[in-house]
């Protein structure tokens, strides 16, 4: 009863507590890091430094007026914010934090589940996201969310693609679809994938970047052209369903990373005996460290690149990432069979 039911659904609630928690100061975190890189201050005046800014803009969006437009449907308005919010909640479930950690006496592993085909969950669950962002440009029934939507399933299909075969490169490495044993291969290998794998670290990053609709491929929200996006015709809470989607899809792609490519909660170099001091911080600690790496590397990009054409986003997904990608399988493949 106790390791079956009340420990995993204690661990469901730990886990979405903190992502909602990581979501709202990663909003605090980007004004800053993009007013720094401007040679500014961003917000300073709700708490000292500004620190309780990201609680006055939910108390913002919380008693916002929610406007359903007269001509949207309204069903499929009302259900778009959770179809992306809900794929981005979800991928969490096979995310390892660390290897186990002591809780009310009992040994629990720091992942809420180890499934054998984890990586392939992810990128199904994740797929389904982009379908939240059609629904939402269409059932405005507003011109500018429809080419926000039409632009989010061709920029889906397209980096989908390379992404994905990234990771077959990584399973050829890893042999094994599971998140945890992915990280017990690094262990075992005793380096980082990055290292063995730089390429489709490469393709994954930016495909990361695409899919989020971060800077420099944010071309369905694009202010300049769209006027918002696909998310133009909302507010109060079903706009902050967004928001919050936007930005746990981030740490979602972070942590996907982390444990792809950084070797997840392993310290650094986990063979070398000199860096054994490092082990002083436990597992889940340089897990966190990598994954905010990752999220300030997302809030630099958005700060210092500006957006790409529409097409030069295509171009690059078709005509250069897909190629790379496959090229790697083939040289993945050669590798793994010789030596």
């Amino acid at each position: 009863m106790i390791d079956t039911i009340v420990i995993p659904l204690l661990k469901i609630l730990i886990v979405l507590n903190a992502i909602l928690v990581a979501v709202t100061f990663m909003v605090l975190l980007e004004r800053k890091v993009i007013a720094w890189a401007q040679v500014r201050l961003g917000p300073m005046r709700v708490g000292p430094h500004g620190i309780l800014q990201p609680i006055a803009d939910v108390v913002k969006l919380m008693i916002k007026e929610d406007i359903t437009p007269v001509k949207a449907d309204r069903w499929v308005f009302t259900i778009a914010p959770m179809l992306v919010l809900v794929p981005a909640l979800v991928m969490f479930s096979v995310i390892p934090f660390g290897e186990s950690a002591s809780l009310f006496g009992r040994e629990v592993t720091l992942y809420i589940a180890d499934i054998n085909v984890g990586l392939l969950y992810i990128v199904a669950v994740a797929s389904i996201g982009v379908y939240g962002i059609i629904l939402a440009g269409w059932s405005s029934n507003s011109k500018y969310p429809l080419l926000a939507g039409l632009r989010a399933s061709a920029q889906l299909i397209s980096y989908e693609v390379a992404v994905t075969m990234a990771l077959v490169s990584m399973i050829i490495s890893a042999g094994t679809l599971s998140m945890v044993e992915i990280v017990n291969a690094q262990a075992n290998d005793g380096v980082w994938y990055l290292f063995i794998q730089p390429v489709a670290f490469f393709i994954f990053f930016v495909g990361g970047l695409a899919e989020t609709n971060r800077a420099p491929f944010d071309m369905p929200e694009a202010e300049q052209e769209l006027t918002g996006g696909f998310h133009t015709e909302y507010s109060g809470m079903r706009f902050a369903l967004f928001f919050l989607a936007e930005y746990a899809n981030m740490i979602v792609v972070s942590t996907v990373a982390t444990t792809l490519f950084l070797g997840g909660w392993l310290r650094p170099f986990p063979n070398v005996e000199a860096l054994a001091f490092l082990g002083i911080l436990p597992g889940w600690c340089w897990f966190l460290l990598k994954t905010f790496v990752f999220l300030y590397i997302f809030l630099w990009i958005r700060a210092t690149l500006p957006r790409y054409r529409y097409d030069q986003l295509m171009r690059i997904g078709w005509k250069v990432l897909i190629p790379l990608a496959i090229a790697n399988i083939v040289v993945s493949g050669i590798f793994k069979v010789m030596f």
